[in-house]
């Protein structure tokens, strides 16, 4: 199946997934901490939906992350 992100959003995808599990949470877990269901978080991590500013926000503390974490750099 071929991605119709680009490379810089799979990698901050990728981040996102790490971050959580660095966290020691599952999905559920973070989910209730935010007050949001399960599938938001599924649906962040795989791409299914885009993630605004102000819930990288809540994910970076959630996870004890920075939001630069999340950004991957541009390669120019």
């Amino acid at each position: 199946m071929h991605s119709t992100h680009t490379a810089r959003y799979r990698e901050f995808l990728k981040r996102l997934k790490a971050a959580r599990r660095e966290a020691g949470l599952t999905q559920v877990a973070a989910a209730r901490r935010l007050g949001k269901p399960q599938s938001f978080i599924s649906k962040c991590e795989t791409g299914e939906r885009r993630v605004d500013v102000v819930e990288l926000s809540d994910l970076a503390k959630l996870y004890r992350k920075s939001v630069a974490y999340f950004l991957p750099s541009s390669r120019r």
